[in-house]
């Protein structure tokens, strides 16, 4: 596949970059699907994750093959999304079917299908740079268009759920030191829980929070909490002051007594000292080889919103290896028709057995999430929300192709 101006692969690409700077988001799936062709794809069609990533939605557009829905459970398609592998499987006509994974850095996006001729080393490298490509112009586009949001519910989503996915940073980051991984659910009515984070240098923020309440008034208090967080972070403030930078806002602007409960956390890479501010709220848990591990005595404070002065700092030396679980109670208290609580011991057994049979941390926790939905009958009491991390596990490139 090479002439004598250089590989041919190389045009589809460029060509497709040159045209991206005019184009219609909703042109994106026929414009992939087309340059497709100049590598070697008879047909390429673009799957999304919806929000619960229960399913893979289909991206149409003019000249993209007609395709039904695929579960992230049970399809080929969904295995590759899954376990971010490059999944190959016989189609029509002699050809072969790629299902490559979608990744924005290592977050999962969703998969794109190829059907090719023949599958060598070569074109799948040159298809796997082809779907870097793709999933950098989703999520370019994504700041231009309403598409790719619509494709990914499968219901009517509530204004709340709405402000607080727009609120979110990416479900996934990973480094070669550092694996974080975040879910919330109910995804379509979400209210008052959420999580943040920023990786800067040799720090990583977390933040896990649940505002009082339910529907738009906890969104709106988690919306301002988040804010108040992002502000006093990004000054460079240490943990106490962001805390009490928080408390300010929410007794500033919300007078009825309203509050929220957070883990507010740091970790060093380098080191991995971790340290938190907890503000009525669930402390961090640790699963080491297996073991849950509470982090020692952690003097508790009120809930942000309610403080008269700043919260002390809890501290916990990490070792190599190490999954720090932080979550709101609607984890934990996840009760079963029977009356029995998901649990902390269930929490982090189920961390230790996803890692242990291959499952990567994202992955982990959209398991997670089903399981304490099925714990719950299918219908949670309370909103859920959990983030893990992982500390130089060994385990961060199982994230990429």
């Amino acid at each position: 596949m090479t002439s004598s101006d250089g590989p041919v692969a190389a045009d589809p690409l460029r060509s497709l970059l040159r045209e991206i700077h005019l184009l219609a988001p909703d042109q994106l799936s026929a414009a992939v699907a087309s340059h497709g062709r100049g590598l070697g794809s008879r047909e390429t069609v673009v799957y999304l994750a919806d929000y619960e990533q229960l399913l893979l939605q289909p991206l149409r557009g003019e000249g993209v093959p007609v395709r039904q829905e695929l579960r992230v459970d049970g399809s080929l398609g969904g295995r590759a999304f899954r376990r971010v592998e490059v999944l190959t499987s016989p189609a029509h006509t002699r050809a072969h079917r790629l299902w490559v994974p979608l990744l924005d850095g290592v977050e999962r996006l969703g998969v794109v299908e190829f059907v090719v001729d023949q599958v060598t080393p070569e074109l799948q490298e040159q298809l796997l740079a082809y779907v870097g490509l793709i999933a950098e112009l989703i999520v370019v586009n994504d700041a231009y268009t309403d598409i790719f949001a619509q494709l990914r519910r499968r219901k009517t989503m509530s204004l709340a759920a709405e402000i607080q996915w727009d609120l979110l940073p990416p479900l996934t980051f990973a480094s070669d030191r550092v694996v974080v991984a975040g879910a919330l659910e109910p995804a379509y009515d979400i209210g008052g829980d959420t999580f943040d984070y920023a990786v800067n240098g040799p720090t990583v923020d977390l933040l896990v929070l649940d505002a009082v309440g339910h529907g738009l008034p906890a969104a709106l208090l988690a919306s301002a909490a988040v804010g108040a967080y992002r502000h006093a972070r990004r000054d460079m403030r240490d943990l106490p002051d962001v805390a009490a930078a928080m408390n300010e806002v929410i007794a500033g602007q919300f007078t009825d007594s309203r509050f929220a409960t957070a883990a507010i956390a740091r970790l060093h890479l380098d080191t991995g000292q971790l340290r938190w501010v907890n503000a009525g709220h669930p402390d961090p848990l640790i699963v080491r080889d297996g073991v849950l591990l509470h982090p020692g005595p952690c003097k508790p404070h009120p809930p942000l919103g309610l403080q008269v002065r700043k919260p002390d700092v809890c501290e916990v030396q990490l070792h190599v290896g190490d999954r720090v679980v932080l979550y709101t109670d609607g984890i934990v208290e996840a009760r079963s028709p029977e009356g029995e609580f998901f649990g902390e011991e269930r929490l982090a057994d189920f961390v230790h057995r996803g890692a242990a049979e291959g499952d990567s941390a994202p992955e982990t926790l959209r398991r997670l999430v089903r399981r304490v939905l099925d714990h719950q009958a299918d219908h949670l009491q309370d909103d859920a929300s959990i983030v893990l991390l992982e500390w130089r596990t060994g385990a961060e490139r199982r994230l990429v192709i």
